[in-house]
């Protein structure tokens, strides 16, 4: 990854869910460019925390608050004016939008609904990089990776929420950004993110370490499900690449892109375990598969990323 490509220095820019795991390496590749950054998100850290280890607020001018109020978001965006927003604040485990689907409604689409209705107003030259998942499109259970323009949906409550995003994001810009020559916008779509610093619960490798580091047996809902597995850095390189491409020219306002592993490079969920055993002594896992399940999840995703390759030379490094 070519560093000098990216043009942040002295550039404000404001990160919402700068707390959460992709957020603080956002942050941190952000500072390490030089840029100015302005901080947003809820007070729910993870324990440990990631943003407090790295002691990240010492680099950061933080705010904290509900991404669904309205009048925050107006009030941040217009007392800094920043060059670059990246929306990132959202509720991410697809079990929790099962256990408080209202919740998950509010943060996923009207936090996103806010970033774009606050921009109608906004006359300085921004780029606004709205953060969406591999999970945003209907899932057919195919061998295929989905491509940009295959149809959105979503069974469950979290993938529903973020296809009801981005049908928002496409009527907000169709409406009343694309005309505004001031304003560029890019949706990015990734997922299964794993790298250091994530102690969320519910995710497959914290949960491996918080069992194995006490010597637990840690259940395993879906062993044999496919997923892009990727390092954190992958889709935060993308996310950069696109709002750099998007300050330069105008030719890709509105589009969305997908980031993500080679498509020989998908594994399945027993596949990770495994290579991550290898660096534990005591190891140990149960197939809980055959178990009632509390919610639905797929057995394959995948992501053709041949777009991001092909138009922002883009491809995963790690």
């Amino acid at each position: 990854m070519n560093l000098d490509k990216f043009n942040f220095k002295g550039k404000t820019v404001l990160i919402t869910g700068n707390t959460g795991f992709k957020g603080s390496w956002l942050t941190i590749w952000l500072k390490f460019l030089g840029a100015e950054i302005i901080g947003f998100s809820n007070k729910d850290f993870t324990t440990p925390s990631f943003y407090k280890i790295a002691k990240l607020k010492n680099i950061v001018r933080q705010y904290y608050g509900d991404i669904s109020d309205t009048k925050k978001i107006n009030i941040l965006l217009f007392k800094y004016k920043p060059s670059y927003v990246f929306h990132l604040a959202a509720q991410p485990i697809v079990s929790e939008s099962y256990k408080d689907p209202l919740k998950n409604f509010r943060t996923n689409v009207l936090g996103t609904i806010n970033i774009l209705n606050a921009l109608l107003n906004y006359n300085k030259k921004i780029v606004v990089i709205l953060i969406s998942s591999d999970k945003v499109y209907k899932n057919f259970e195919t061998l295929e990776g989905y491509k940009e323009t295959d149809i959105l949906g979503g069974d469950d409550p979290y993938s529903a929420s973020k296809a009801m995003a981005e049908l928002s994001i496409n009527s907000y810009f169709k409406s009343f950004l694309k005309n505004k020559k001031n304003i560029r916008l890019g949706i990015c779509r990734a997922g299964n993110v794993i790298g250091g610093g994530d102690w969320a619960t519910n995710r497959i490798v914290p949960d491996c370490v918080r069992s194995w580091s006490i010597s637990k047996k840690v259940f395993i809902r879906n062993p044999n499900s496919t997923r892009p597995w990727q390092h954190v850095l992958e889709p935060i390189s993308g996310y950069l690449t696109l709002a750099n491409y998007l300050n330069k020219s105008k030719t890709l306002n509105g589009e969305s892109f997908n980031f993500g592993p080679q498509s020989n490079h998908s594994y399945k969920v027993i596949n990770l375990i495994r290579e991550m055993s290898y660096y534990w002594k005591n190891k140990k896992w149960i197939d809980s598969s055959k178990k009632r399940k509390l919610f639905k999840e797929s057995r394959f995703l995948e992501l053709n990323c041949a777009k991001a390759k092909k138009i922002l030379n883009w491809a995963p490094t790690l």
